[in-house]
């Protein structure tokens, strides 16, 4: 993907997209893992410790690296949404959708009226470079907001035909994690009823011809998942680089100074 190439124009144009959770509410390691590489970065605010001005800070960062800046919000909550699109997220994943009409209202809660029921402040937001972009802003909202859905629970799995066939609905983001517990293997992501639960999803997905995400697990990692045919694969965590990284430095010595 190019800079200049909106991040669900390159998915939808067949470009498989590796992305990270940012948890750290922090502007320098969303940065660090912007100028990564990273096709996207998703500003996590439903597990993670901050709030929208943090993840104002973690965008302006992310794109100085010159890179997408998403955001997961904390629930389908049209208050939310509309505060975190006005601050200028370039795509919002949405937690736990289970229904066709939970996803419906996600949508509607994405877009301005007719179409939704966004409220309007558009003439001084950020997402407007705060009134200074205005024409081309409201001709983007529509055409290259991307719009990820999480089916995480079982009712979401039964239900994903709907909720992949809902106009507005680009992605559909697999959570194995609280699928697995949804479905009564908890911490068993890659119990075969769960991978058949995931295959069904997919399935669904791309009959709505509909694009597919997913987390690696410690049987499917990224390029497997890419193999299997998901679009957007969201591969770690700054929190997770960052311990990982300083681990290993301890136990590279461990024997010498008796740490960890």
């Amino acid at each position: 993907m190019t800079q200049n190439t909106p991040l669900k124009h390159s998915l939808q144009a067949g470009r498989p997209a590796l992305g990270c959770f940012l948890n750290m509410a922090n502007g320098m390691s969303a940065e660090i893992c912007a100028r990564a590489g990273f096709d996207m970065v998703l500003i996590d605010c439903e597990h993670g410790p901050g709030d929208i001005t943090a993840a104002i800070q973690q965008m302006q960062a992310a794109n100085a690296g010159g890179c997408p800046a998403m955001v997961r919000v904390p629930w389908n909550d049209t208050v939310y949404l509309k505060r975190i699109l006005d601050a200028g997220a370039e795509g919002v994943m949405i937690p736990a959708i289970s229904t066709g009409a939970e996803a419906q209202a996600a949508v509607a809660a994405c877009r301005y009226p007719p179409r939704g029921v966004r409220g309007i402040a558009y003439p001084i937001v950020r997402a407007s470079r705060y009134g200074t972009d205005l024409a081309a802003y409201l001709e983007k909202t529509v055409d290259e907001l991307l719009i990820m859905a999480q089916i995480e629970t079982r009712a979401g799995v039964e239900n994903a035909a709907a909720i992949a066939g809902t106009d507005g609905i680009d992605l559909i983001f697999v959570g194995p994690m609280d699928l697995s517990a949804s479905l009564g293997y908890f911490g068993q992501p890659d119990h075969p009823e769960v991978r058949k639960a995931i295959d069904g999803v997919k399935a669904a997905v791309k009959q709505a011809g509909k694009l597919i995400g997913i987390i690696p697990t410690p049987e499917y990692d990224a390029r497997t998942l890419f193999g299997q045919g998901f679009d957007l694969v969201l591969d770690g965590a700054d929190v997770a680089f960052l311990r990982d990284g300083a681990l290993a430095k301890v136990r590279a010595v461990a024997d010498i100074t008796g740490g960890k």
